[in-house]
Formats: structure tokens, C-alpha cells, sequence
């Protein structure tokens, strides 16, 4: 069969022969088992439901044994035989260029360059799926292959529910992931309901089909990284020879070397599985690659005498380096963390003393003793940053809940108040007041050609935009159109591609929309030879409620509440989006954050052009407007500024209060 019949075929109608499982990918560890003997009955019968009943009793025994040795039915039987990466969109079996779109996008969060368990399904972050399993793929393909611009398909966490009749404005798919009752939103609650096949957890864009591998990371990390330089180098100082000691090398957090390549500095990241820490080196995320600790030192040691820039991956654990650097008194100027500690006790975090392979048996026959020793890792890990931290060095939490787990861990990171961490976040610091206030985020785009020359003609396209905005910029934003500027300057130099022609930056509503416009234009005009989509991460301005990472700089209580992603989906949905999606989960943990993120196909028509003006005007604006709510300045100068632009625009101000008036109320 060819591609196209494979994609219309849907569910095979003859059962396909059991495929060997394979030795040479990156699985996913196993998982928790928590269910009862009952439980696990309805798990399969839950599966079974996707397949007619001749084949029941066969495939009863197989899922059986996948529930018993990886805690979750895959049904690898099932995995389609063709290669998974994203085609030209000419290449895909649809009735509309839009769901044709989409299915390339599904293909490249599943590329085994791109995804991190393209086998289970998970593209980032350890758990982050797009589906629970190759039948809900095989399902979603065929919908999307035979859907017409009048009908929506409805995933219910990863589940193709089915095609309902809608219409042309509808998005063509609505996605929601890991939406529990609240009650039912602890970390064992994914375990237990994904192991039943009912629930999954999208991370953020991974289960929204807009992952563009390690790149969709590595701006927002520049950005932050040379702030963080600019918050503790001296004017005349340059991060030439500084070093940024942090941990992961896993999707995303694989970007970190890169960004430090250029943000100009000295990159040491720790990574524990070989596979993923020889994955980024061959791709050239990584400029040199250790399994030693001396030698790590050592080269460190060199790198600062030389001045130089360049990216250090150890094959390791982290906390030796920590303590190790301590030993040798090496000053490191920037700390971080980017393991996944959302998903502390199953492959998200790997505790010191025990190998990757040692560390994956004892999570499985004794995840008891795994989470103690994961949480001792913690506490000493937290000990020798403490030490640097007084000799100077400035450390942030990534957003990947590393202070959070370390604080339940009882490791000392909480500040004298006992309320607070002692370190700040990322976005409290930095891209909080810096970027996210004024509205500039992650916004980007994928070339459905797979045309590199298309990606080179937005990128020209986007800095030309760019220069003539940054021209009559108020001062306030200056910084952050230079940032981006050069970075888009550099994109095609630092070599940011893995899988789809696809490019981030960070813009504005402003930015977003004329960069927008000047593609739907050049395609209209044939500059540009197919059809573009637009996204952006979920870590976004208006996109994520997230009171320890995105809304972490919110401090009127609110950062506490979901409504502005929920209203960010929701309106994103009928002013142009192509699709748009729902999660609980994001990159900070299961039951912390609510996010939201959508997808737009740009064509060269006028309809196109109106959703780019509504949908991402909106988009942003709707965060800014909570932003200044919350009574932060650079929120309130940045609506104010677009209320003058838009007159339609009239948002609720904010009166600020004497700190005065409230002193003596409640004495």
C-alpha cells in the first residue's frame, strides 16, 4: 500500500503481524503500576474497544503482557511501517489544505529526530504524548484524511471522539489533554487514568501538534541567558569565559548548549541517559561531549582561561558537577536546572549515585526507595548550589519545577518567610516583566513545503518587518527587538533545524501579525511555494496559567486562577484559529497549570489575512490585559499603548493603591 492508502485505510481490516519491539530506540521508561486486578481488565477492555471483536482474544494477551512490562498498552502491533517525519503537505490524502497541515505537524511531533519516545508516542518532557496509543494515530490520520472544511474533529486526550458537523470559520480540530475534575490531578492520577487509556498528558506542544523540536527552546533560553548575564556582569563585562552550569539534554531541554553558543558563554549541562546526551552532540546541539569528571574540570578550566564559547555535555549526574565545581572552585555565574521534575518519580529526574539503567530498575521494583533516593539527590544538589550561591553565583528555577519538588523534598530553598523560594523564577526575573508584560513571546512558524529555501525567504521576510518596527519602537522595547533581530540574523547560521523548515522568534502583537501578513502575502504571490503554519509555544503571554513558571511574576492572587488560558483557547477558537487545544500538566507538573496553545494555516487568502488580524491580535492582547490587571507596569504601559493604537481595544485599568492606605487596617 502506498502512503496515501495507508493514511485512508485508517484501522487495518486485517489484523497486521506483531511487530518486534525494538532495542535500538529510546523507550520511555516503565511506568507505575498502580492499578488493581480489576482495573487492569477494564484497561484492556478499554483498548479492545478500538478493534472488532475477531481479534479480541489474540490481542487481549498482547496487551496484557505491554501493561505488565511498560505500565501502559502502546499497541505497538499497530505502528504504521512508513517512515515518520513531516512531508510536503502535497504529500497527505486530505479534502482541505488545513487538515493536511495538521497531519504534517502530527508527523513531525513523532519524527524519532524530533521526538524523545517516538515509539510510546512521547515527544517531550518524559510523558509529553501526542497520543496514548498507535490506534488513537492511526484513527486522528484517517479523520483528518477525510474530513471537509464543514466538520471539526473532536480529540479528547489523544481519542479521536469523532468528526462533528461545524463550520468553514470552526477550527478544524479542538484538543483538550488531561482535563481531571481538579480533585483528581495528582501525580498518581495520570499514572493510574493514563494506564486506563482515558487520560494523557500533552505537556504543551506536544499533544497540541506544534513541537518543532530543541529550536522551539533554544530562543527562549537565549533570551533568558543573556539577560541573566546582563543582570550580573558588569556593563563592560561580556559572558565570554562565564560559565552556565544546569542539567538535561532530553527534548527541550536539549536546547540549552545551543543557547549558550549564543548567547556567548560557557555551557555545561548534565545529562544521565547516553542516548539522549550522543543525540544532541550528533546533531550539533553540542560542541563536546564528556563521560569524564576530570576531564569535564579540566576542560572547563581551559575554557575560562581561553575565554571561549562553547558547550560542554557530561555524561553524568549533574549534582557530582555541582559539588565537584565546588571542590575545584570553579565560580559558575549562571545556574540553572531543566530536567523534568514535573515528573519526579518516573524518568523525569535521575538521583545521584545511581547509573541511568540502575536508576530506570529501581523506579519499577522499588519505587519506594527511587523517590527517598531522587529526594536526597535533591537535597544535596540544592546543598552545593547553596554554596555557590553565597560565593556569587546567580541561580534561577527553569520553570521545570525544580524548586517546587526540592521544597517538598526538604531540600533549603525557601527564603526567610518561609512562604517563598530563595531563588527566583526565570519568568519572575526575566522573561516575565522583560518580555511577557509587553507581549512578546514565542511566536513561529513552519514551511509546509519543506522547502528550506521558503524558510530562508520568511526569515528575510521577518527581520525586514522587524527593522521597521524596532525603528519607531518606544525605548521600553528597544532590547527586545535588537534581541530578536540577531537572532533572526543568525537563525539560518546556527543551523536551529530538526525535522520541519520551521523558525521561532519572539514578537509582539505588532510583530506577530505584520510578520504574518508578509508571508500570507508572499505565498498569495507565489514568492513563497506553499501554504505556512503559524503557532507558538504555550509558554506564552496569554497561553498559560502557571503560578510557578508563566504567571509566577503575578502578584495580586490571580496566579493562582485558570481563566486567562481558558479564555485564550476559547477565543483564539472563533476569531481564525485552525485548531486549538487545552492541557493541564504544561512543563511544571500534572494538576499545576492550565495552557492553551492553537495553530493557524496561512494561504494566501484574504480569509487567511482576517484570522492573522483577529486571532492574534487577541491572542496576545488578552494576556497583557490580565498582566496589567495584576497592577504590573510594564503590562499597564503596554495596553495603555495599545488602546491608543486601537480604539475598538477598551480593556478594564487598573488604580494603584498608597502602600500607606493598607499599612495600619489590621493592626
Amino acid at each position: 500500500m502506498t502512503f496515501k492508502e495507508q493514511i485512508l485505510q485508517g484501522i487495518p481490516t486485517k489484523l497486521p503481524p506483531i511487530r518486534s519491539y525494538s532495542k535500538d530506540a529510546n523507550h520511555a521508561p516503565r511506568r507505575k503500576d498502580l492499578l488493581s486486578r480489576e482495573e487492569k481488565k477494564l484497561a484492556i477492555r478499554n483498548a479492545l474497544r478500538y478493534f472488532p471483536e475477531s481479534w479480541h482474544y489474540e490481542l487481549s494477551k498482547e496487551f496484557a503482557e505491554e501493561l505488565k512490562a511498560y505500565g501502559r498498552i502502546y499497541m505497538y502491533r499497530f505502528k504504521p511501517d512508513y517512515e515518520m517525519y513531516a512531508r510536503p503537505i502535497d504529500a497527505y490524502p486530505a479534502k482541505t489544505k488545513k487538515a493536511a497541515a495538521i497531519m504534517l505537524m502530527i508527523q513531525n511531533n513523532l519524527d524519532p529526530k524530533v521526538a524523545q519516545h517516538p515509539e510510546e508516542l512521547i515527544t517531550y518532557g518524559g510523558n509529553g504524548a501526542v497520543f496514548q496509543n498507535w490506534a488513537q494515530y492511526l484513527l486522528a490520520m484517517y479523520y483528518l484524511a477525510t474530513m471537509t472544511e464543514e466538520q471539526t474533529l473532536h480529540m479528547y486526550s489523544g481519542h479521536p471522539m469523532g468528526l462533528f458537523p461545524s463550520a468553514k470559520e470552526a477550527p478544524r480540530v479542538v484538543i483538550t489533554n488531561g482535563m481531571m475534575i481538579p480533585n483528581y490531578s495528582k501525580p498518581d492520577d495520570w499514572e493510574k487514568y493514563n494506564a486506563l487509556g482515558v487520560t494523557q498528558y500533552g505537556q504543551m506542544t506536544a499533544g497540541s501538534y506544534m513541537y518543532i523540536g530543541p529550536q522551539g527552546i533554544v530562543h527562549g533560553t537565549a533570551i533568558t541567558v543573556m539577560n541573566a548575564f546582563r543582570k550580573v556582569l558588569k556593563k563592560d563585562e561580556t559572558p565570554a569565559g562565564k560559565v552556565f552550569l544546569t542539567a538535561g539534554l532530553g527534548g527541550m531541554s536539549g536546547a540549552q548548549p545551543k543557547a549558550g553558543n549564543i548567547a556567548g558563554c560557557i555551557t555545561v549541562c548534565a545529562e544521565v541517559n547516553p542516548t539522549a546526551a550522543r543525540k544532541r552532540y550528533d546533531q550539533g546541539w553540542v560542541d563536546v561531549l564528556i563521560d569524564n569528571l576530570d576531564e569535564l574540570v579540566s576542560r572547563t578550566k581551559e575554557a575560562q582561561k581561553s575565554s571561549e564559547a562553547v558547550s560542554l555535555a557530561y555524561i553524568g549526574n549533574v549534582v557530582d558537577v555541582w559539588e565537584r565545581f565546588f571542590a575545584e572552585n570553579i565560580f559558575v555565574h549562571l545556574g540553572s536546572d531543566q530536567t523534568s521534575l514535573h515528573n519526579p518519580w518516573a524518568g523525569g529526574y535521575y538521583p545521584a549515585g545511581y547509573s541511568f539503567e540502575e536508576s530506570n530498575q529501581l523506579m519499577t521494583k522499588n519505587p519506594g526507595l527511587f523517590k527517598e533516593k531522587v529526594k536526597e539527590s535533591l537535597r544535596r544538589q540544592v546543598d552545593a548550589i547553596n554554596q555557590h550561591a553565597k560565593k556569587g553565583t546567580y541561580f534561577f528555577d527553569y520553570g521545570n519545577a525544580f524548586l517546587l519538588e526540592a521544597s517538598r523534598a526538604g531540600a533549603k530553598v525557601m527564603a526567610d518567610n518561609k512562604i517563598d523560594f530563595k531563588y527566583p523564577s526565570y519568568v519572575q526575573d526575566i522573561l516575565g516583566p522583560m518580555c511577557f508584560d509587553y507581549g512578546f513571546g514565542p511566536f513561529r512558524w513552519v514551511c509546509t513545503s519543506g522547502n528550506p529555501a521558503d524558510l530562508q525567504k520568511t526569515d528575510a521576510l521577518a527581520l525586514e518587518e522587524m527593522q521597521k518596527i524596532k525603528s519607531n519602537a518606544p525605548e521600553e522595547i528597544q532590547q527586545q527587538m535588537q534581541d530578536n533581530i540577531k537572532w533572526i540574523s543568525e537563525a539560518n547560521q546556527n543551523r536551529l533545524v530538526v525535522g520541519s523548515q520551521a523558525r521561532i522568534l519572539y514578537a509582539d502583537a505588532e510583530g506577530r501579525v505584520k510578520i504574518a501578513e508578509a508571508f500570507n502575502s508572499a505565498i498569495k504571490n507565489g514568492a513563497i511555494s506553499a501554504p505556512i503554519v503559524l503557532g507558538r509555544d504555550h509558554h506564552d503571554v496569554s497561553g498559560t496559567d502557571s503560578p510557578f513558571r508563566e504567571t509566577s511574576n503575578i502578584y495580586d492572587g490571580s496566579q493562582f486562577t485558570s481563566d486567562m488560558a481558558i479564555h485564550n483557547v476559547i477565543g483564539d477558537s472563533f476569531r481564525g484559529a485552525t485548531w486549538v487545544s487545552i492541557h493541564n500538566g504544561g512543563g511544571v507538573g500534572w494538576g499545576e497549570v492550565i495552557n492553551g496553545g492553537f495553530g493557524l494555516l496561512l494561504d494566501g487568502s484574504e480569509e487567511a489575512s482576517k484570522n492573522v488580524r483577529n486571532m492574534l491580535f487577541y491572542d496576545v492582547n488578552n494576556g497583557i490585559a490580565r498582566r496589567s490587571w495584576a497592577r504590573n507596569k510594564e503590562a499597564l504601559f503596554a495596553i495603555q499603548r495599545e488602546m491608543e493604537r486601537t480604539p475598538e481595544l477598551k480593556v478594564t485599568i487598573s488604580h494603584l493603591v498608597e502602600d500607606g492606605i493598607l499599612e495600619k487596617l489590621f493592626d
